[in-house]
């Protein structure tokens, strides 16, 4: 799938699996809330020490990946157990924000995505805990990419990009 259609996809999952290598070479992946301020910067926050910031001193270079539909399905021409989906998956490099207007700024495009209802607690949430958040920045290295496995209502498999 292209580009656009991916892109929707991160900002569609509930969630984003960031997949990080420990100091050690060991894979750690994790579930984050993610927002992003442009087609190739996402933020996610964390507590100020940890795996995620260990690993990313030792090794910035992430993988993400985010599902916005699964739906176990009986496959309508030939009766096989399949699943219809919608993914994306991105790479790219992660750092730690320093500067406190971008912090600021990445926690609230992650609050309106997720808290639009609550906007009015923001300002009070950072001034009380913002010295202890972590912000991360990820930078895209390149487009991401997305599949999908999905039928039309004549129950074909739309395949190759195939938009209904």
């Amino acid at each position: 799938m292209p580009t656009d259609w991916a892109l929707e996809a991160m900002r569609k999952a509930p969630y984003i699996t960031v997949s990080f290598t420990r100091p050690d070479g060991t894979a750690y992946g994790v579930p984050l809330s993610l927002a992003s301020t442009s087609n190739d910067i996402w933020y996610f926050h964390c507590a100020t020490e940890g795996d995620k910031l260990e690993a990313i001193a030792a090794h910035p270079e992430v993988c993400l990946s985010a599902v916005t539909q699964c739906k176990p399905t009986v496959g309508p021409k030939d009766g096989s157990f399949t699943l219809q989906y919608r993914s994306a998956i991105a790479f790219g490099r992660a750092e730690v924000v320093t500067d406190e207007e971008e912090k600021v700024a990445a926690l609230h495009a992650i609050s309106q995505r997720f808290l639009p209802q609550h906007m009015d607690a923001f300002d009070e949430a950072i001034s009380r805990s913002l010295h202890r958040t972590a912000v991360v920045r990820i930078t895209l290295t390149a487009s991401p990419t997305g599949k999908r496995k999905q039928y039309d209502k004549n129950g074909e498999e739309m395949k190759y990009g195939r938009m209904e």
